[in-house]
């Protein structure tokens, strides 16, 4: 018998994991199991605003997805195209764009999702974004960058304009990464830039809605909101981005923020590939699958994570894109596979409530919503910080991510840039307050 083909495409969490579980479970003799990925690594994503700030090196959240694939092959690719008739998959290969088509007899979709600029290119071509390992790299030195040149101007207003951080969104993303490098800017201001005047640092975060973190309860948002704002955080809600340049933001209601740092976590969509699929759809263009994750018309697809519409038939919504329903998700569609595979037509059905859900809000704060109970404060943050440490793949990064956070208890904030990566370039920043060649000079140097 010729061994049945599994093709899984996408190295987050839902691919990795799936490869995990059909790893410990099926009889390898009998199949192969192949994992196609842009990236030759999985992202730990819950912790990029820690590296934004510093807090974690890059290389902890990293894991090569070739130590998980003890009996498994590994291409790092594009997709290139996917043939659900012919159950074919074309992916290109990056070094020389050489195309390859890969057969299966069972697909796994776990492919995630790309941001959602909403067709708005001014805004995609001047803000960062906090998706990718390179996204919090460029985005911490972009940081820096405007701390150090913030420090050698003896114009407030452009002071102000360089320390001023505008994040859009107010999900959990956005609140996190506000806290996170409001914390960091703050603290390293304090810790070696005396040229700084605090009261030029300006933290903003943008909200459409009139909350923040409306996946949580009114009171844990309200207590999010209360903290931040101690913190020197301004909210401003009800408002959306309809505009920016390289030194300004402009919202909705006609304000128009000076600040050269923009970072966008207003959403996300399905990549091109996956809502061009002949198949259905929902607006968001995500694939509709049924109760067992299997896809609509092609019961060998399977898809699950950010790219899945999976309709909770409780509540009458689809499933949220966590973290923690992919990992869910993974195991039925290890299980359900694996019946296939033995002519078993009793496939289990998806079905899984949250138990929580949490995020931290700055240095030792957090709000969580665990089992009907609200959680603020310092447990929370320690609830937090426990359960993704616990969820991290390998007990080697366990150990790295604990050691930092441990080392940052004890020593000052890493003010180092990171090799050169993306900036902004400013060639029309504009100010009232300028100062003379001559009040420039640095006179203790």
């Amino acid at each position: 018998m010729s061994r049945k083909k599994i093709l899984i495409l996408g190295g987050g969490f839902g691919g990795m994991h799936v490869l995990k579980e059909l790893q410990k479970n099926l009889d390898t003799k009998n199949t192969s199991i192949t994992i196609v990925s842009e990236k030759n690594y999985f992202l730990f994503t819950p912790m990029l605003p820690e590296v934004a700030s510093g807090m974690l090196n890059p290389r902890d959240l990293t894991m090569p997805l070739r130590e998980f694939c003890d009996n498994a092959k590994f291409f790092q690719a594009d997709v290139f195209s996917i043939d659900l008739e012919q159950k074919l998959v074309t992916i290109t290969r990056k070094f020389d764009g050489k195309n390859h088509a890969l057969e299966y007899d069972y697909l796994v979709l776990a492919v995630g999702s790309i941001n959602n600029f909403f067709g708005n290119k001014a805004i995609e071509e001047n803000s960062f974004t906090i998706k990718t390992v390179e996204d919090a790299i460029e985005l911490r030195n972009q940081i820096l960058l405007m701390m150090e040149i913030g420090a050698q101007t003896g114009s407030v207003g452009l002071q102000k304009k360089f320390l001023t951080f505008t994040v859009v969104g107010a999900g959990f993303a956005g609140v996190e990464i506000i806290g996170e490098i409001n914390h960091f800017v703050r603290k390293s201001v304090k810790q070696a830039y005396p040229t700084i005047i605090e009261k030029n640092i300006n933290m903003i975060l943008i909200s459409s809605k009139n909350k923040i973190l409306p996946e949580l309860n009114q009171k844990l948002g309200e207590s999010a909101r209360t903290y931040l704002e101690k913190m020197g955080v301004r909210i401003i809600t009800n408002v959306r981005a309809i505009d920016a340049g390289e030194s300004h933001v402009e919202l909705s209601d006609g304000e128009i923020i000076p600040c050269t740092t923009l970072i966008w976590t207003g959403g996300v969509t399905t990549s091109p590939m996956i809502s061009a699929l002949n198949c259905e759809h929902d607006k968001g263009g995500r694939v509709l699958v049924d109760k067992y994750l299997r896809l609509k018309g092609h019961p060998e697809v399977y898809a699950l994570g950010d790219c899945a519409a999976a309709l909770d038939v409780d509540t009458g919504k689809f499933y949220p894109p966590t973290a923690q329903h992919a990992l869910r998700q993974s195991k039925i569609v290890m299980q359900n596979i694996k019946k296939a595979l033995a002519g078993d037509e009793n496939l289990n059905e998806f079905s899984y409530h949250s138990k929580g859900m949490m995020a931290t809000i700055g240095n030792r704060a957090g709000v969580a919503s665990l089992m009907g109970h609200s959680i603020t404060g310092v447990l929370a943050w320690i609830i937090w910080r426990t359960y993704y440490l616990s969820h991290l793949p390998t007990f080697e990064s366990k150990v790295k991510i604990g050691v930092g956070w441990a080392i940052n208890l004890f020593f000052g904030t890493d003010l180092t840039q990171i090799g050169e990566t993306k900036s902004k370039n400013l060639h029309e920043i504009t100010f009232d307050d300028a100062p003379s060649l001559k009040d420039q000079l640095f006179t203790d140097l």
